[in-house]
């Protein structure tokens, strides 16, 4: 998740197209790299709140509240935070998540991160330092109805 949010200089992501049937010019978006991802750096100091929509990766430096945002990347940097609900592939916090967070394949959670609320992932590394607080679940490949169930010593109500 190091990889810059902006193309390379020198690289036009709109390249200018000459219909050879009108002989107009027209701009239109290049063939996309598949290693390139839409990107919403959300910066330090600025605030974004409401809904986020074809968002591939998100970056949070600074804060960000959304009801349900479902990306493939979630990077929230040192000093970022994130409140609301997020759907996504995979997941590295090094600041603060606050509310549900649901990743499909690896949370990695840094030393300086902190989620509240309800994480549920596939996969789970936590560095020492990081910190969890609420509700953590892990997904599973194995159907809810195979999984064995304590077994309750309540006597039955008269």
């Amino acid at each position: 998740m190091s990889r810059p949010p902006f193309s390379p200089s020198g690289t036009n992501p709109i390249a200018p197209a000459t219909s050879a049937r009108t002989g107009l010019t027209v701009s239109r978006p290049a063939a996309r790299d598949p290693a390139e991802r839409r990107t919403l750096v959300v910066g330090r100091g600025i605030s974004v709140q409401g809904v986020v929509q074809d968002a591939e990766r998100l970056v949070v430096e600074g804060t960000v509240e959304a009801t349900m945002i479902h990306a493939t990347e979630l990077a929230i940097a040192p000093g970022g935070m994130f409140k609301g609900e997020v759907e996504v592939e995979d997941a590295e916090i090094a600041g603060t998540m606050d509310g549900t967070l649901t990743v499909r394949g690896s949370l990695v959670l840094r030393a300086s991160g902190r989620v509240m609320g309800t994480a549920r992932c596939r996969r789970l590394q936590v560095e020492d330092g990081g910190q969890i607080t609420g509700r953590i679940e892990m997904i599973t490949d194995q159907p809810p109805s195979d999984i064995p169930l304590p077994r309750q010593n309540a006597e039955p109500v008269a």
